[in-house]
């Protein structure tokens, strides 16, 4: 396969950038004075850029780079399959091959009797799906008060207008109305940050009866469903107590509660399972996907929903829809996808043996004068930059100052590392090898000598009164 390695300069390409694209999550002036990095090519777990720059990769795009970049076999599924039905829709009675391939598949991979699925094309699209789902459920068994839906803060469910008010990001929410009625909200279960003194375990717990003391408050005849993150990622690789999963599902069980579990980013082998709910013994009714079914090749998602709701979902004609729901080159990318995370033991290789080395050399990162914690599930990994370990002390300069100087200095690292706040974060390709961990660890730590000597020459090395 050729690639394309001639391009204008740099500064030429910025500038055009600069001149007509709109960026997500971005401040656009700053963005536009300083330029956008411009990535060139990709192959395994190494982007390039645009200068000849190489960067390890610690967050696999947008956590969703699974099976690693430069795969062939996934752009020959795309360019058979768009020579044979480049495109159609499943509205009007209609299929095709490729969905209901995919579809029966995913049903395969998926535990408990979660077989059916509704495609999106994103993330953010199948939590907007489950808003109208769920509601449409329970109108269906004729308990149409069964609208309101509960979430938690710093829960990260996609950034349109139904997703977002899902999430929890108070920065989402001050802009655009948001969240809509009927959403409410619940404290997270991040015992670094808000548990103090408690323990943990009991922490867990508390955080859990939150969601019991929601639904009273409601009445559990006026709430749909609880949707959750096994794993918080976007809001900082948020790594609940072992008590918290179980006390939620007990209360989703004696209330009633359809129980959506959100596996966007814990999905198709990144907790170490093919799904976070494996991991944590989650058991829902409804389960969103996107990102690593198709490991980011293609724009594809949906909302994976058990025997039950497909039943009564099925009793009703369901107004709902998209243009590229099951859009067949997506569903073709995702099931050439699938077949070599499974056939070649990707997703069981990661569990049994890159996510354990992972685990081991992370926690050397705590002995680092910057760090709080370092914490691991599976492929995710997190930490706490901290200016006082004992206490676990925030800083007094603003959140996410110290986080975005230690990104900077990742890049600057020829490491791509994310930061929430001041926590960092890595989500790397399951590919990654040990020798690849290596060098994400020492170039992290390189990094953190270079924060903690920047933040103490600006006098930023102090904790919060």
């Amino acid at each position: 396969m050729n690639l394309i390695t001639n391009h204008m300069p740099t500064a030429e390409l910025q500038r055009l950038d600069a001149a007509h694209h709109l960026h997500p999550f971005s401040h656009g002036h700053a963005l536009n004075a300083k330029g956008a990095r411009v990535i060139t090519r990709a192959k395994g777990v190494t982007l390039t850029d645009s200068d000849g720059n190489e960067y390890l990769d610690g967050m696999a795009g947008l956590w969703c780079v699974n099976i690693g970049y430069g795969r062939e076999e996934l752009a020959e599924a795309a360019a058979r399959q768009m020579k044979e039905l480049p495109y159609y829709n499943t509205f009007f009675q209609t299929t095709h091959a490729p969905v209901i391939a995919l579809a029966e598949r995913i049903a395969n991979l998926t535990p408990y009797d979660l077989n059916h699925i509704f495609f999106a094309s994103s993330g953010s699209e199948a939590n907007d799906t489950n808003i109208r789902l769920v509601r449409t459920y329970w109108e269906a068994k004729g308990k149409p008060s069964k609208r309101a839906i509960i979430s938690r803060k710093n829960a990260y469910h996609g950034s349109s207008m139904g997703s977002a008010s899902l999430g929890g990001m108070a920065a989402m929410h001050a802009q655009g109305g948001m969240p809509i009625p009927d959403i409410h909200h619940i404290d997270q279960p991040y015992w670094y940050g808000e548990g103090g003194d408690t323990d943990p375990e009991e922490f867990g717990k508390v955080r859990a009866r939150q969601l019991e003391q929601k639904i009273l408050e409601l009445g559990a005849d006026n709430v749909a469903a609880f949707i959750g993150e096994p794993i918080q990622g976007a809001g900082g690789v948020i790594i609940p107590p072992a008590s918290y999963w179980p006390e939620i599902q007990r209360i989703c069980d004696e209330h009633d509660i359809l129980l959506i579990a959100d596996e966007v980013i814990c999905g198709f082998g990144r907790t170490g399972q093919w799904f976070g709910s494996q991991t944590l013994d989650i058991r829902p009714q409804i389960m969103t996907v996107a990102k690593g079914l198709s490991s980011g090749y293609q724009p594809i998602g949906g909302s994976i929903v058990n025997d039950e709701v497909a039943d009564v979902l099925n009793s009703v004609e369901f107004s709902h829809g998209y243009t590229y729901s099951g859009h067949p080159v997506a569903c073709a990318v995702a099931l050439e996808n699938l077949r070599i995370l499974d056939e070649e033991g990707i997703v069981t290789r990661a569990g049994a043996e890159t996510a354990p080395y992972l685990a081991e050399k992370w926690a050397t990162l705590a002995d680092h004068p910057l760090v709080g914690e370092a914490v691991t599930c599976g492929m995710l990994a997190s930490l706490a930059l901290t200016p006082h370990k004992a206490s676990r002390a925030k800083f007094a300069a603003e959140k996410g100052t110290a986080g975005l100087i230690c990104r900077d200095r990742c890049f600057a690292n020829n490491l791509v590392m994310r930061h929430v706040g001041d926590r960092m974060v890595v989500s790397p390709p399951l590919i990654i090898t040990k020798a690849e961990i290596d060098t994400l660890v020492e170039r992290a730590w390189t990094a953190f000598d270079e924060t903690q000597a920047r933040l103490e020459h600006e006098g930023l090395m102090k904790a919060a009164g």
